[in-house]
């Protein structure tokens, strides 16, 4: 077949899947908003595209992430259109569903069959005011519009799947993602040198917390509110925190949740408890698993709605982890089994069982192995999941185009949306 895979960030999350359709004897084409400096990588040929115009000044706040996505489809439908001009037809287009670019992919090749990789749909029940609500309806609009066309899904977890709406689950397939279990292991040995002076070894104490962007969303806030309490109680701790500055924050005059919190945080510290706090920017690559492999207890949080990045990666490391008692983390961890989980947002019951395993190296060493274990069972990206991913792929060919299923639906939530704006 022509399989045609779209991803801004490629490979991303088909990292193992792109070279194993080459290999199956497939043509791969890839469209990539990353820099290229090669045609080609592992036999997929890669074709970048570029954002024609960014967003407009003074725009509706409902409207900024339709917008971006919206300029994302369009760049994508360039470099489509492009494609077609040469007579590439694909016989199988696969898209992640998170930047809006399979937004117009059907309106160049309506025969291909789509396949959309989703993360999970987050529902304006519970979502607090009603211009919340609204806002998060806005939100869900590229996604709804996107899985309209798609003739099958593809989530990670079950949870995921049960979160879209129930006329699309019977398109949705719940496939785990893949762990290179074998690249992303222990290691005995690792040290790490901060702003070329502290020097880190596996035989410190190192509390590590990693995420996309320092916000909510990750539990940033309740990881901050436990340390003083953590360090106090563990005066050899030092705490690396990994991840970009992210959204701005609240509080005035104050440019990110990671500013106006460690001004929050640090009035309750000694200099000397302050100074054992570290913050290491975003990391990725060898950096990001050689925190993971430095850490003597990793905390992972997160929005009860939001899968948790990074947390497989970590569990296949064997991290002993401290993680919340929200559905991506349970999804994954057995409490007392794989892991301890903790009520989310309760920063004290995060403290109090971080310090429980940072003093007990034989539970550290009993749930970093069975973390492990579980990985290597349940995600192992070449034993367990490229075939089921492989299968996906391969079926999209054989689907039947999607029934006008959720269409009234969608009319209705436009509906609502513009009486709302």
């Amino acid at each position: 077949m022509n399989i045609l895979i779209i991803h801004p960030h490629f490979p991303g999350q088909f990292v193992h899947l792109a070279p194993a359709l080459v290999q199956a004897g497939h043509a791969v084409v890839a469209l990539t908003m990353q820099a290229v400096s090669a045609p080609e990588w592992e036999g997929v040929r890669l074709v970048p595209f570029a954002l024609q115009r960014g967003g407009t000044p003074g725009v509706h706040p409902w409207l900024t992430d339709l917008e971006g996505k919206t300029c994302v489809a369009e760049a994508c439908l360039n470099a489509a259109l492009g494609l077609k001009a040469e007579g590439f037809m694909p016989d199988v287009i696969v898209a992640h569903s998170g930047w809006g670019e399979a937004l117009f992919i059907k309106d160049v090749w309506p025969e291909a069959r789509l396949g959309i990789c989703c993360d999970h749909f987050r529902h304006t029940a519970g979502g607090g005011s009603g211009a919340e609500a609204a806002g998060l309806r806005m939100q869900q609009l590229a996604q709804r519009l996107q899985f309209e066309q798609a003739d099958q899904g593809m989530v990670p977890t079950r949870w995921q799947a049960d979160s879209f709406p129930r006329p699309w689950r019977d398109r949705l397939s719940v496939v785990p993602d893949g762990v290179d279990t074998e690249a992303l292991g222990p290691k005995a040995d690792i040290s790490l040198t901060l702003n070329g002076q502290l020097a880190l070894s596996r035989q410190d104490e190192v509390l590590t917390f990693a995420c996309r962007e320092l916000g909510p969303q990750a539990g940033f806030h309740v990881l901050m509110r436990a340390l003083p309490d953590i360090l106090r109680r563990r005066p050899a701790l030092h705490v690396l925190i990994a991840g970009g500055d992210g959204p701005a924050a609240p509080a005035p005059g104050q440019r990110s949740w990671r500013e106006a919190l460690a001004v929050e945080v640090q009035s309750q510290l000694t200099p000397g408890e302050w100074a054992r706090v570290h913050f290491v920017g975003p990391l990725a690559g060898p950096q990001w698993v050689g925190l993971l492999q430095l850490s003597t207890v990793h905390v992972q949080l997160g929005d009860p709605t939001l899968a948790s990045a990074g947390l497989l990666e970590a569990m296949s490391v064997g991290c002993a982890i401290v993680g919340s008692r929200t559905a991506p983390l349970e999804a994954a961890i057995r409490d007392g089994e794989s892991g301890l989980l903790v009520d989310y947002p309760d920063s004290q019951a995060l403290a109090d069982a971080a310090y429980r395993l940072l003093d007990d190296p034989a539970e550290r060493e009993r749930l970093g192995l069975q973390a492990r274990e579980f990985v290597r069972t349940h995600h192992d990206a070449r034993t367990v999941c490229l075939p089921q991913q492989l299968a996906w792929v391969e079926g999209l060919a054989a689907t039947q185009p999607p029934s006008a299923l959720g269409a009234a639906e969608l009319r209705s939530d436009l509906q609502e949306i513009l009486s709302l704006l």
